[in-house]
């Protein structure tokens, strides 16, 4: 049974989540103890409880330790298995992050999968739903990842509410050399639910402002909607590159925009080809694939570094990083 120490590097759920899809995908057994401990409130919370139930039920896994606060958890997979599966946080918890737990193995499964979340599809912490459909998904693609995103509903913070419908085929991944993207026009969107119009409106003109003073086009949509969950947030990309911003009571829609105008361009002035948070969310899924993957980024974060250390339980050494430059020889698991 690979063993690995829930507290190394950022000591969150990055650990678990890797951890568990590369369990399911193997068919090796895991222990992750020491889960979350370098968090105000260590252990399984909600969104990281579904993940694995989630994981559990398409990899017909025998589970250890599978309650809120429990900071040791031991998947045993068995086969994994296409179908219809519906996954309800029922908090505000993140759906992108759910997908990070599911979205790997259900590349080998024995037929298409659709996985319907229910949570938070733009909250703190987390790639909102927009980066995910914009940035991580166009990247996975290119290794050869066949999944759609469709998003149904909007869910923020503390009500959730979200849900996110996803298709994945059976995919054979091969690695690839990511070049930088030139960026001609930046993209995004800015929503509100139950907010006035003006809101996602001013949001989108701060952003503007912002990316125009700095040389760049912008087309940004507008979007209104008015469902169970009340909040505000917009996201911009363009390549392998994103910036995003949240509302919050008292926080003014132009400060929002300017945030994620401001994210983004500190991305798009260096001359690396993902952003910080692509970097890491590419990793295991290169891991995988058939032959070698190489790319630079901005930043090579905590996350990425837990990242190597539980694939590298897995797989052995396949990952280094050489200052801002990551190259991963893939383990020819999905080929």
């Amino acid at each position: 049974m690979i063993k690995i120490d829930g507290s190394y590097g950022e000591g969150g759920g990055q650990i678990l989540r890797t951890a568990i899809a590369l369990s399911c995908l193997t068919g090796e057994a895991v222990e992750i103890y020491n889960i979350r401990a370098k968090r105000p409130k260590p252990g399984l919370m909600a969104q990281h409880l579904k993940g694995i139930e989630a994981a559990k039920r398409i990899s017909d896994a025998e589970v250890e330790g599978l309650r809120i606060g429990s900071t040791r958890v031991v998947f045993k997979p068995r086969s994994l298995k296409g179908g219809n599966f519906r996954i309800d946080i029922g908090t505000a918890g993140s759906v992108t992050l759910i997908l990070q737990t599911v979205l790997l193995p259900s590349l080998a499964a024995d037929g298409e999968t659709t996985l319907e979340i229910r949570g938070g599809t733009d909250v703190n912490w987390s790639p909102t739903a927009d980066y995910f459909m914009n940035v991580t998904l166009p990247a996975l693609r290119e290794l050869g990842v066949e999944a759609e995103f469709e998003l149904i509903k909007r869910g923020y913070y503390p009500k959730g509410g979200g849900e996110v419908r996803v298709k994945v085929t059976p995919s054979k991944l091969f690695g690839k050399t990511f070049e930088k993207k030139d960026c001609d026009k930046v993209l995004g969107v800015s929503h509100a639910s139950n907010l006035p119009e003006h809101v996602p409106k001013r949001q989108a003109e701060a952003a503007k402002r912002v990316l125009r003073e700095a040389g760049f086009d912008a087309e940004i949509k507008i979007e209104v909607r008015r469902e169970f969950s009340t909040g505000s947030g917009i996201t911009l990309w363009c390549g392998y590159k994103g910036g995003s911003s949240l509302g919050e009571k008292g926080k003014r829609a132009e400060i929002v925009g300017e945030e994620a105008a401001k994210e983004i361009l500190s991305e798009l002035s260096t001359d690396f080809a993902f952003d910080k948070h692509l970097a890491d969310q590419v990793m295991v899924f290169a891991a995988v694939a058939k032959g070698e993957t190489f790319y630079t980024t901005s930043q090579i974060t905590m996350h990425a570094v837990s990242n190597k250390y539980v694939i590298e339980k897995f797989f052995g050494e396949c990952i280094k990083f050489e200052g801002n430059s990551v190259r991963i020889f893939g383990n020819d698991i999905l080929s």
